[in-house]
């Protein structure tokens, strides 16, 4: 297993003065639990009075600092005083990676059955400085990430909010003291790629067949059965750069991916992260956003016929969240009347990114302060991050590439009524009124949660809120509500937005499996962030 090394970033105001108000203590006593005077022969009684006014002092220095943060047991004159925290002091950040090796049959395209791959993991889990209490659980959630955008850029966005927050899941999860795991799938990020899948140029797709099926061109001809896997993208992205002029012929004829690899992926994340963060259930939250929430139900559905003990995987799961999940696709994967996509590399620009944030003209112009300043360029800088390759492709000028996102093809099936009356895990599905993704509108996310069997499950869905929700803020007079508090927030101060209210009500629901306290139900967070129930 290979690790990256870890950073540690401390929480505001966090445990300098703490440290310091410890070492006062700390200098009261010497050696062999004897002051300095002591042993110049002071009388051994003044030097005990003195040492408890000194530890009486040091104690309020202490707890002064300390706060609500943390609690402190000090077992007596002379004898060493332990203390702990309640509440986490900061966050760690690390990326490691799984690896294991690709089963024969998960894989559309026969030549990657037995290669070794890995899944690189993004873990941020919340640190105490001073020591958790023993009385504080740990916790763990596994966040999967969709389509097009992988796990450090959709959940651990390195941005401030305008109000003093964060823009990262991860971190707000870590603050709250839950410990998470954001895998890149198989195809995405730093996970693997293959030389011969999306690490080839000449993988991405080709000019289309002709209608009578016949190809003209001499490196072949490709077909997309889903709309958004679009064709030639060699001749309109990296025709120039890196191709020199000249579409190539693929090294891989098929689709990427089937959901089931995927579900496989999740599966050794789940053991993994139990290992790592000993939750004391011994079980984890499954969140999945977007194309993720389909991968989450597929892992969730007991009757899977491709991958064997779902059943075993599912009691590891002690809630689920469907966050802008898409519904509506095949219980099972089956063959489309036009063919499978023929392609593995599907590739998205900046255009593509930004277009995460797209609403109706008249809402982009209501929901004022949507986009925070600087999200945008900060998503596609946190994209190319996670793909180096891709970064150096696409353009006119090799010295000036304009980059690229690199994403697998695959077969889309698993989520849907017929599964999701199976499902019994308590489920949060939490969407956004303004949401325009197909499969994952508004209407969807009511039709799934109407569609679930668990009667432990709540739909919220926020106003002002896209596809970009996790990442989205709120600026001008609506921000203030008329009355109330805007839901995660504090009386008088404005929204900050749906990415505060997201964070809030995954926060809430991995620790207790309620939203504003219920464990079912509909809500409505209106426009300046305010939780009512819904009809």
């Amino acid at each position: 297993m290979e690790h990256s090394p870890e950073r540690q970033e401390p929480a505001p105001g966090g445990g300098v003065i703490r440290r310091a108000a410890w070492s006062r203590l700390g200098r009261g006593v010497g050696r062999g639990g004897a002051s300095p005077r002591a042993r110049r022969g002071r009388p051994v009684a003044r030097w005990r009075r003195r040492l408890l006014l000194a530890s009486g002092l040091s104690f309020g220095l202490l707890t002064g600092a300390f706060g609500s943060t943390g609690a402190m047991a000090v077992g007596g004159v002379g004898s060493a005083a332990s203390r702990c925290d309640t509440t986490p002091t900061g966050s760690r950040v690390q990326d490691y990676y799984l690896p294991f090796t690709v089963p024969p049959g998960l894989m559309p395209d026969p030549q990657f059955d037995g290669r070794q791959a890995k899944i690189q993991v993004h873990r941020v889990r919340p640190v105490y400085a001073h020591g958790k209490c023993r009385n504080v659980p740990n916790r763990a959630a596994v966040l999967v990430h969709g389509r097009n955008l992988p796990n450090t850029p959709v959940f651990d966005l390195r941005l401030a909010d305008p109000e003093g927050g964060t823009l990262s899941t991860q971190r707000a999860l870590a603050r709250a003291g839950i410990d998470s795991f954001a895998p890149n799938l198989l195809g995405y990020g730093r996970s693997t790629r293959f030389a011969t899948g999306l690490d080839d140029p000449g993988n991405a797709s080709l000019r289309p067949y002709l209608p009578d099926g016949s190809c003209p061109n001499p490196e072949g001809c490709d077909r997309s059965h889903l709309p958004f896997f679009r064709l030639d993208q060699q001749g309109t992205q990296l025709l120039n750069n890196p191709l020199g002029g000249q579409r190539r012929a693929h090294s891989s004829n098929s689709r990427f991916a089937r959901v089931d690899l995927w579900v496989r992926d999740i599966r050794q994340v789940i053991d993994d992260a139990i290992a790592r963060a000993r939750p004391k259930d011994g079980k984890v939250t499954l969140v999945g956003f977007s194309l993720g929430g389909q991968h989450v139900a597929r892992t969730l559905y007991a009757a899977n016929p491709v991958l064997p003990g779902s059943a075993a995987v599912i009691a590891k799961v002690n809630r689920a969240v469907f966050a802008s999940s898409i519904f509506g696709t095949p219980t099972e994967e089956g063959r489309p009347a036009t063919g499978f996509t023929s392609f593995p590399t599907n590739l998205s620009t900046r255009s593509d990114s930004d277009g995460t944030w797209a609403m109706a003209p008249d809402r982009d112009a209501a929901c004022t302060g949507h986009v925070v300043p600087g999200s945008q360029q900060q998503l596609w800088t946190q994209l190319m991050e996670e793909d180096r390759l891709g970064s150096t492709w696409g353009g006119t000028d090799p010295h000036h590439p304009s980059g690229v996102s690199r994403a697998p093809t695959f077969s889309s099936y698993g989520w849907n009524a017929a599964v999701a009356r199976q499902q019994t895990t308590p489920s949060l599905v939490i969407d956004g009124l303004e949401d325009q993704t197909p499969l994952a509108t508004p209407a969807d996310s009511r039709a799934l949660y109407n569609s679930l069997g668990t009667a432990n499950k709540v739909l919220v869905q926020v106003q002002c809120a896209s596809h970009a929700m996790l990442f989205q803020g709120c600026s001008g007079p609506r921000c203030t509500p008329q009355s109330g508090t805007p839901y995660g927030g504090r009386p008088g101060r404005p929204w900050a937005g749906p990415h505060a209210t997201v964070q809030a009500a995954l926060v809430e629901w991995i620790k207790n499996g309620t939203f504003n306290g219920s464990p079912n139900g509909r809500f409505t967070v209106n426009e300046s962030g305010v939780a009512n129930p819904s009809p």
